[in-house]
């Protein structure tokens, strides 16, 4: 039985819905973009093998072309300030605020040089995004065993100094759309003081004004992206991770509400204060998407 034309009718219901629902367009653009997901991951291992014949830091750059074109599909546009921070020839780690799946077009569009994301293992399964995901070098954490967790966060951090890698990492620890920033777990903090490296915050302004799962949005938008200085480590222990860690999150939290131009929520805590002292469990050990 022929795929295409069941594909072709599919593709042609999802946009007569999207003409005729606000839920059906949001939908519609998710699945597209799912697609895209897919469709670009298979290509890209395609090239990435080709042209460097497997797993290598290197396929980051191959990986980042194919989706910085995913945002003229959908209307967006990044606006970046401090991008000459990233490109700085140094190990560093690098924390970002993470709000949905789309989060994903905006690392690309800054991604600098020799950078490896730190993901949980689950994403690994999926198919051809877990296989370019895998040639991309992106260092893979199995929450469910902290044991091993630090046994990565500690390899990460000798190979950052050893072959001048950049870590990105999400330190909220889970995608967060509440216009508000979560707070935010010890393991890229235990990574940049162990490796003496210096933590550099990226900021990405608030999507709710062009995406909301809540309310079904998806439109076409402005993303301001904003690199902050950064944050030296050099010296400090593991004593100092609690007040490094609220440094980076009150620094990050208020460029956010600037950048984003909305006032800070009500009551929302102005640091990460339902965190802990002390060494990091499974889910604090890594920084999963």
């Amino acid at each position: 039985m022929e795929l295409w034309p069941w594909l072709t009718a599919a593709l042609l219901l999802l946009l007569l819905l999207a003409q005729l629902s606000r839920s059906a367009r949001f939908y519609a653009k998710i699945g597209l973009y799912c697609a895209f997901c897919f469709t670009a991951s298979a290509m890209a291992a395609v090239v990435c093998l080709l042209r460097h014949g497997g797993r290598t830091v290197e396929n980051m750059s191959i990986i980042s072309s194919f989706v910085r074109s995913f945002k003229y599909a959908y209307g967006l546009r990044f606006e970046v300030k401090g991008r000459e921070i990233l490109d700085e020839d140094r190990p560093c780690v690098i924390i970002s605020n993470h709000q949905s799946i789309l989060d994903m077009m905006g690392l690309m569009e800054v991604l600098p040089d020799r950078c490896v994301q730190i993901a949980k293992r689950e994403l690994l399964f999926l198919g051809p995004v877990g296989l370019i995901m895998y040639l991309g070098g992106v260092l893979f954490i199995n929450r469910q065993r902290s044991q091993t967790a630090m046994s990565v966060i500690t390899d990460v951090g000798e190979r950052m100094v050893r072959e001048k890698l950049k870590v990105w990492i999400y330190p909220e620890g889970t995608r967060n759309d509440n216009g508000d920033l979560l707070p935010f777990k010890k393991g890229a903090f235990y990574l940049a003081i162990q490796a003496q490296v210096p933590i550099i915050p990226v900021v990405y302004s608030s999507f709710s004004s062009f995406y909301s799962c809540k309310t079904k949005l998806f439109t076409s938008g402005t993303i301001q992206v904003e690199v902050l200085d950064a944050i030296p480590t050099r010296g400090l222990t593991v004593a100092d991770v609690p007040k490094l860690l609220d440094t980076c999150h009150q620094a990050m939290r208020t460029r956010f509400f600037h950048i984003s131009k909305i006032p800070p929520k009500n009551g929302a805590p102005s640091g990460p204060t339902a965190q802990e002292n002390g060494a990091p469990s499974g889910p604090d050990a890594q920084e999963a998407q």
